[in-house]
Order: structure tokens, then C-alpha cells, then sequence
């Protein structure tokens, strides 16, 4: 009996180990789970073709698929929101999202309030007006009844050649400054380039073209936004540049824009 007593004793013993260790390995796991990176929030205005837009119920673009690689090079999962232009500055600012893109320009101002990544791509602007319209430069701006989206810097690249306020219709969207135009409420609009000859080149019935001024309209740099002292911002910094030497951003960039992106003055703008 006694030998049987010390038996139980020590299958039980054994029992509680076992147990003791499964439980263990819980908790190890448990802790690895908890070390994973969370999804991060982003959001958009999906109203800027080609970089951003809704297809059906989907956001596409290329800004889109970029992000996708460079969130796969960071090791980050992502949901991407259409929240709109305005609201996009606020949500960042009030650390609603992790981040935001949607073609918007790294410039002084912005970096008062936000924090932004290396740059991944430039863009200038053009002037885009209906077929028999006097337009040949920026300079032929003044006088002009001119449409631009609210709060960006082609509103701001307008002002400094017309002056603040001066014939200025700000809109929500630029779709909505190109209905405008369509419509005769403004005669031209101010737009990011790749924009604007997206829109010249799907709305051939409307007979609109566009032109560039670089000697008014100077280059600018599109990146990703954080909130300011963001620590995101080293790792996308990173992810960004590895997506760009590996060939990967070239490859999202031909298949948007039919032609090679100049890689080296995205690396040399850093």
C-alpha cells in the first residue's frame, strides 16, 4: 500500500510539472504574440488620381501600391481609410492614424506641425484650361478666374503668382476643380503635374490641355506624414529607401506612369 501511495505521489508530482510547463509555454507564446507589431492606421484622400482614388469600393493608385511595399518592407500590416483632405491634417495631428499619404508635399509649414519621410516622389505643377484659352505661362494666371483644391500647394503656388484670395476659387477635391472648369465656373486650374495630365488624357471630350511653367512652378517631394516625433518615421525612412534600391519602386512607378521614375533625385532629395 505504501508503494502504491509513493506511486500516486509521484505520477501526480509529474502531472502538476506537465501542467506547470504547458503553462509556461502559454505564456511564452502569449508574450510573442504581444511583440508583434500592431496595424497601423492610415489615411487618405481618395480623390487624387492616379495616386489615390475609389474604384467601386476600392482605394487604388499608385500611392496605393507603394505603401503596400514599403509597409511589406518595414514588417507593419496596414488599413488604409479614405477620410478626405482636411480631416487628413487634423487625424495625424490628433494621433487618430499612425500616418497619412495622399500625394501631400514635404514643405517648411507642414514641418512645423508634422513629420515626414524621405522624400518618394516629385511632382511640380500645371496649368490646366480649356482648348482657345489665352495660357502660355504662369504669368497668364492674372486676370484669370482660377480653381484650385483648398489647402494645398497649388492654391499656394497660384497665390504667389496672382496674390492671395485674388480670383481664387478653393475647392473641396481637385475632381471637383475639374468639374468647375468643365462647367465654366473657373477658366483655369492649378494641379500637381502627374494630375493634371491624367485628367487631359481620360477626359479627351472636354478638349482641356495643360502646360508646365517650371520657372514659376518649382519642383516639390511628396512623402509619408507622421505626427510630429513620430518613431515611425526612422523605420520607414528605411523601408522606403530599400523600396526604391531594390528596383520594387520603379516597377509600381511603370506600371502607373509608363516610364522609368529618376530614382537618383528621390535619393539625392533626402
Amino acid at each position: 500500500m505504501k508503494n502504491n501511495s509513493k506511486l500516486i505521489f509521484v505520477l501526480l508530482f509529474s502531472f502538476v510539472l506537465m501542467l506547470s510547463g504547458c503553462g509556461n509555454s502559454e505564456k511564452a507564446s502569449t508574450g510573442a504574440a504581444s511583440e508583434e507589431k500592431k496595424v497601423l492606421k492610415v489615411g487618405t484622400d481618395a480623390a487624387f488620381a492616379p495616386f489615390e482614388y475609389m474604384d467601386k469600393d476600392k482605394i487604388v493608385g499608385f500611392d496605393v501600391d507603394f505603401l503596400e511595399a514599403v509597409m511589406k518592407e518595414a514588417g507593419y500590416k496596414h488599413e488604409l481609410e479614405n477620410i478626405g483632405w482636411d480631416p487628413l491634417f487634423a487625424s495625424v495631428q490628433g494621433k487618430q492614424i499612425d500616418l497619412a499619404i495622399s500625394g501631400i508635399t514635404i514643405n517648411d509649414d507642414r514641418k512645423q506641425s508634422y513629420d515626414f519621410s524621405t522624400p518618394y516622389f516629385e511632382s511640380t505643377h500645371m496649368i490646366v484650361f480649356k482648348e482657345g484659352t489665352d495660357i502660355k505661362s504662369a504669368e497668364d494666371l492674372k486676370g484669370k478666374k482660377i480653381g484650385v483644391q483648398n489647402g494645398t500647394t497649388g492654391q499656394s503656388a497660384a497665390e504667389k503668382v496672382v496674390g492671395a484670395n485674388n480670383n481664387i476659387s478653393k475647392y473641396e477635391t481637385t475632381a471637383v476643380a475639374f468639374m468647375a472648369l468643365e462647367n465654366n465656373d473657373v477658366e483655369v486650374v492649378v494641379t500637381d503635374n502627374v494630375v493634371a495630365s491624367e485628367y487631359v488624357k481620360n477626359n479627351p471630350n472636354s478638349k482641356v490641355e495643360a502646360i508646365e511653367d517650371k520657372k514659376s512652378f518649382e519642383s516639390e517631394f511628396y512623402g509619408l506624414m507622421f505626427p510630429k516625433d513620430s518613431k515611425l518615421k526612422a523605420e520607414f525612412d528605411k523601408a522606403i529607401k530599400e523600396v526604391i534600391e531594390s528596383g520594387k519602386y520603379a516597377e509600381i512607378y511603370e506600371k502607373w506612369f509608363g516610364k522609368e521614375p529618376s530614382v537618383e533625385t528621390l535619393l539625392d532629395a533626402e
